[in-house]
C-alpha cells in the first residue's frame, strides 16, 4: 500500500513539473522589413474565453514594449464568455497604440464587443457583426440584470469610440426595432458590410489584409505576425467550460477505479492526468497560480496521511484543500460548482457499481481490510469456559441485582443470577458458565434449592 502510494503521489509531481515547465516559450513571430513603422496582427479566432484574453494579453504587451505604431486584430469568432469579452474590451481600452479590428468571417455576440472597443473596424465582402444577445451557457436567456448590463456594455464601447450607440443596443436587444436594417422588434440586429459602413460602424470594405494596410497607409510597414504557443492552444481548450467537468469526472473517476485495481496503472494515470492537466490549462491561461498548485498537492499529502494517522481530521482538510485549489483556479465560482457537483455525482455512481461488482478485495482496500475470522468450528474461543465450577457453593459478598460479586471458598469471583436480585451474604450455588459468564442460584438449606 506503502508503495502504491508513494508512486501515485510520485507521478503526480513529476506531471506537475513536467507539463507546468513545458511549451512556455512563445512561438517565434515573423518580421519584414518595412519603413520604420511597426505593425502587429493578431488574431481573435475560436470561441472568446480566458484563454484567448490570455493570449491578446500577452501579444498586446509585446506590442507596446516593442513600440508598435498599429495594432491589428483580424477578428473571426462566433462569441463566446461575456466576462472573458469584458477583460479583452478593458485591455483594448487601455492601449495608447491605434487599433483596428479586420472581421474577416464573423465577429458575433462577444466579437462584436470586442470590435467595437478598437479604434477602426474594417469587414470583408462576405463578413457580418452582431448578434449580441447574451445567454446563459444552457442556450436559455441571461436574467433581466444580465441582459441590462451587457446592453450598457456595448453601448458604452460604441460610444466611446464615437459611433452610434443605438447600432450597438440593438445588436443586443431585440426589442429595438430597425426593420430597414434587417431587425424588426423581436431579433437581433447582425450588419453586413455595406449596412456597417453606411451606419458608421465600419470604415470601408476591403478584400484582404493588403488592401487594409493600404487603406491605412501602412502598406510599408513592418508586420509582424503573432500565433498562439502550443501551450496557448492547450490552455484555451482545456479551459473552455464544457471540457471542465469532463476532466475533474475523469480525475474523480479514474483515482476511485485505481482504488479497486492492483497496483498502479492506466484508471490512475487517467486520474492524475486529468487533474495536471486543469490545473496547467488554467495556470497558463492565467487564472490560476502556483499557489492553487501548492494547495491542491498539501491538499493531496494530506489525504494520504489520513490512512496512516487515525482521527479523520487531516482528510476532511485535505479534502477541503483540493476543493479550495479548484475554485482559486476559477474564474466562475458558480461553473465550479457546478463541475465539481458533476464530478462527485460520477465518482459516487461510479463507487457504488464498483463496490456491488467487485467489492473491497482487490487493489488498495484489500490492504487495509481484516478479511481473516477466528470460529468457535476452528477451535477459537473469547475466554475459556470453567465449566469446573459448577456445583460450587459460596456466598455473595455483594448484591446481585442481578449481577454483582461471590466468594466460593478463597475465590472471589463475577457472578449473574438468572434474574430476581439476591441480598448480600445469601448462600448461592453455581449452576452454569459460559466464558466469562458465571451463572448461580440462590440456596435455601431449611427447603428444596430455589430458582432466582
Amino acid at each position: 500500500m506503502g508503495r502504491k502510494l508513494t508512486v501515485l503521489f510520485a507521478v503526480f509531481l513529476g506531471m506537475i513539473a513536467g507539463l507546468v515547465g513545458s511549451f512556455l516559450t512563445p512561438t517565434p513571430i515573423h518580421a519584414a522589413d518595412g519603413d520604420g513603422k511597426l505593425v502587429y496582427v493578431i488574431p481573435v479566432e475560436k470561441e472568446v474565453e480566458r484563454g484567448l484574453e490570455a493570449f491578446l494579453k500577452r501579444t498586446t504587451q509585446e506590442a507596446v514594449e516593442e513600440n508598435a505604431d498599429h495594432i491589428i486584430f483580424e477578428i473571426d469568432t462566433p462569441g463566446g464568455r461575456v466576462d472573458a469579452a469584458g477583460q479583452i474590451a478593458e485591455l483594448l481600452q487601455d492601449l495608447e497604440i491605434e487599433t483596428t479590428a479586420f472581421i474577416t468571417n464573423e465577429a458575433l455576440s462577444a466579437g462584436s464587443y470586442i470590435a467595437l472597443n478598437t479604434d477602426n473596424i474594417y469587414m470583408k465582402p462576405h463578413a457580418t457583426m452582431g448578434a449580441s444577445g447574451v445567454i446563459n451557457s444552457d442556450g436559455t436567456a441571461a436574467d433581466k440584470k444580465a441582459q441590462s448590463a451587457w446592453i450598457s456594455a456595448m453601448k458604452s464601447a460604441a460610444a466611446s469610440k464615437d459611433r452610434d450607440p443605438l447600432y450597438a443596443e440593438a445588436m443586443a436587444n431585440p426589442s429595438v426595432d430597425l426593420p430597414e436594417y434587417g431587425a424588426p422588434e423581436g431579433e437581433f440586429l447582425t450588419l453586413e458590410p455595406t449596412t456597417a459602413v453606411e451606419v458608421g460602424y465600419a470604415e470601408a470594405i476591403v478584400n484582404h489584409r493588403t488592401e487594409l494596410l493600404a487603406e491605412l497607409n501602412l502598406q510599408d510597414a513592418e508586420i509582424i505576425e503573432t500565433n498562439t504557443t502550443l501551450a496557448e492552444e492547450i490552455a484555451r481548450f482545456l479551459t473552455n467550460p464544457v471540457v471542465v467537468p469532463i476532466l475533474l469526472s475523469l480525475a474523480s473517476i479514474g483515482l476511485i477505479v485505481e482504488l479497486y485495481s492492483p497496483g498502479f496503472g492506466i484508471p490512475g494515470s487517467i486520474g492524475l492526468l486529468s487533474l495536471v492537466l486543469f490545473f496547467y490549462g488554467h495556470i497558463v491561461a492565467g487564472l490560476a497560480g502556483y499557489e492553487a498548485v501548492i494547495l491542491l498537492v498539501l491538499g493531496i499529502i494530506m489525504i494520504i496521511a489520513e490512512i496512516f494517522v487515525p482521527g479523520g481530521i487531516l482528510g476532511i482538510l485535505g479534502i477541503g484543500a483540493v476543493v479550495a485549489a479548484l475554485f482559486m483556479s476559477s474564474a466562475d465560482m458558480g461553473h465550479m460548482a457546478m463541475s465539481i457537483a458533476i464530478a462527485l455525482l460520477s465518482s459516487i455512481v461510479v463507487s457504488v457499481v464498483l463496490f456491488k461488482t467487485i467489492g473491497l478485495e482487490k487493489g488498495f482496500f484489500k490492504n487495509i481490510i481484516l478479511k481473516e475470522a477466528t470460529t468457535t468450528e476452528q477451535g477459537y474461543v473469547s475466554s475459556v469456559s470453567r465449566l469446573d465450577l459448577i456445583g460450587l457453593e459460596g456466598r455473595a459478598v455483594t448484591m446481585l441485582r442481578p449481577s454483582g460479586t461471590a466468594v466460593f471458598g478463597e475465590e472471589r469471583l463475577d457472578v449473574v443470577t438468572e434474574g430476581a436480585f439476591v441480598e448480600k451474604d445469601t448462600p448461592i450455588k453455581i449452576v452454569k458458565t459460559e466464558g466469562s459468564r458465571i451463572v448461580v442460584r440462590k440456596i435455601n438449606h431449611n427447603m428444596k434449592q430455589e430458582d432466582v
